[in-house]
């Protein structure tokens, strides 16, 4: 049994750190909210992220870093991305991190400002440590209430397998892959092709127009994600389509719902502030496009996207915009 260290205590490091505890791993949860820490620490159940769902008496919590992670053997990020180097950059400067321990992160974004994959920013600050990436189509909902899913785990020849089985459990399958870079580009990618899906909802637009939708936004997926160093045919897996389909389909998608919410006539400013969660896209949808000019790729939906979020383009408009975009071959 291994000890591991969930640090971030949202949805999806709240059903992740439960789901270690039930295969009989000693757990710690860290919260970043005192008041958050002590809450659940005598509920038992994270109401403001994972309603519903009790937490076992022997899952650890805490607000404290240093308890946090410095027995830890492996170290499970699951903070949103804009905070992601802030904690990081702390953990760091505290000194207490074990030298063997193993990272895993669950981060799906791009960092604003370096346009780095989250597994970058902390190769960066911890280079000696190696870092892993988890990612899938995977709604912490489900997977707290024993739902069967699946995803995939990318790092280090070894460490990949070592993990695999560390964090897997018969409700919850683990694959592996060595392409690094392409897990993590389609889990932060997706997130902003769910909110264009969003948006094709809130204006009552049908199944055919969805479809077609996902479909070319895997297309560019591919395009910018091969283009930054990941492998095509990942993002036709479970980190790339199979993410890309529950993220713009589910009832549970924080981005898809952002979207439909913009479609139908809010501001962006009112939807986030209505949030408890993060809605990744948001931040992902400038990075991206920043990259995707910077490497000459060709990202209407992306660009579509950034209109909407960034320079007042109406959600219509913006989607009209793709359909009256120079006919072409399906191969493109």
């Amino acid at each position: 049994m291994a000890r591991i260290t969930y640090l971030g205590a949202g949805g999806w490091g709240t059903a992740l750190a439960l789901l270690a505890g039930q295969n009989g791993h000693e757990v710690t949860l860290w919260c970043r909210r005192p008041g958050l820490a002590g809450r659940l620490r005598r509920e038992r159940v994270n109401e403001d992220y994972l309603p519903g769902v009790t937490l076992p008496a022997g899952l650890g919590i805490t607000s404290d870093l240093d308890e946090a992670v410095t027995r830890a053997e492996v170290v499970v990020w699951a903070v949103p991305s804009s905070g992601l180097r802030e904690v990081a950059v702390e953990v760091c400067a505290r000194g207490i991190l074990p030298a063997p321990a193993v990272f895993v992160s669950t981060v799906k974004g791009i960092e604003s400002g370096t346009d780095l994959r989250m597994s970058q920013v902390l190769g960066q600050i911890f280079p000696a440590h190696p870092v892993t990436v988890l990612s899938g189509p995977n709604h912490a909902e489900e997977v707290a209430q024993g739902v069967p899913a699946a995803t995939v785990l990318a790092g280090p020849a070894g460490l990949g397998e070592w993990l695999q089985q560390t964090l897997a459990s018969d409700r919850f399958r683990v694959y592996t892959s060595s392409d690094l870079p392409g897990v993590e580009l389609g889990g932060a990618l997706k997130n902003i092709f769910a909110l264009a899906a969003g948006m094709s909802d809130g204006l009552g637009f049908g199944d055919n127009s969805k479809a077609a939708l996902v479909t070319r936004a895997l297309a560019e997926m591919v395009r910018l994600g091969t283009v930054l160093g990941g492998r095509r045919e990942t993002f036709y897996g479970l980190s790339g389509m199979g993410d890309l389909t529950v993220t713009a389909f589910s009832r549970h998608s924080r981005n898809r719902r952002v979207g439909e919410r913009l479609a139908r006539g809010e501001t962006l400013a009112a939807v986030t502030r209505s949030m408890r969660m993060v809605a990744e896209g948001v931040n992902t949808t400038r990075a991206a496009l920043a990259l995707a000019r910077r490497h000459g790729v060709d990202a209407p939906i992306t660009q579509g996207v950034h209109s909407v979020l960034y320079e007042g383009e109406r959600v219509g408009r913006a989607l009209q915009k793709l359909l009256e975009r120079n006919l072409r071959s399906e191969e493109e």
